[in-house]
């Protein structure tokens, strides 16, 4: 009589196999392999033995791929903190931004905050996602005068670098 090896295997059923979260799954996909490798051992057939390198080569390859998911992981991370330190640094400057609903705006960024579905910055009052973000520019002039107002002249202009039209 053979006895399949999945047979030997207890787990928690269709349930089991489908965990919340990563790291859950990672961790239970392989307390299942090393369960059915424990078992494919336990009732192979005493006269045909199994083949030891292939237990190696598919334990080899397990570590190898829940390496690069601890990986993938901390890219994920970083690249988390890198958004939201970028998201940070536009504080205190204009931005211009086109949200989902054809919203267009420009104004000084507030604050941001940061969220699920990444960081949010507050323009005015209006909550812009990172994403919708067309443009940004120096905000330490806004407000302050760069030279005479309209209708006044003037013989030099205070920012060579903006002309007149």
């Amino acid at each position: 009589m053979t006895i399949p090896a999945t047979e030997a295997v207890t787990g928690s059923g269709m349930a089991g196999l489908l965990p919340a979260s990563t790291t859950a799954a990672t961790d239970e996909s392989k307390e299942m392999f090393l369960q059915l490798m424990v078992a494919q051992l336990r009732y192979q057939d005493p006269m045909n033995p199994a083949d030891s390198s292939e237990f190696l080569a598919q334990n080899a390859q397990f570590t190898a791929l829940e390496k690069m998911q601890a990986v993938a992981d901390q890219t994920a991370m970083v690249l988390q903190a890198t958004t939201a330190f970028g998201a940070s640094s536009l504080v205190g400057r204009d931005v211009s931004y086109t949200l989902s609903d054809g919203t267009q705006g420009t104004g000084a960024v507030h604050g941001v905050s940061f969220g699920a579905a990444g960081p949010v910055l507050d323009v005015g009052g209006v909550d812009v996602p990172l994403a919708s973000v067309l443009a940004v520019t120096d905000g330490s002039r806004a407000g302050q005068s760069s030279g005479p107002s309209e209708g006044q002249s003037s013989s030099t202009p205070s920012d060579p670098t903006t002309s007149a039209v």
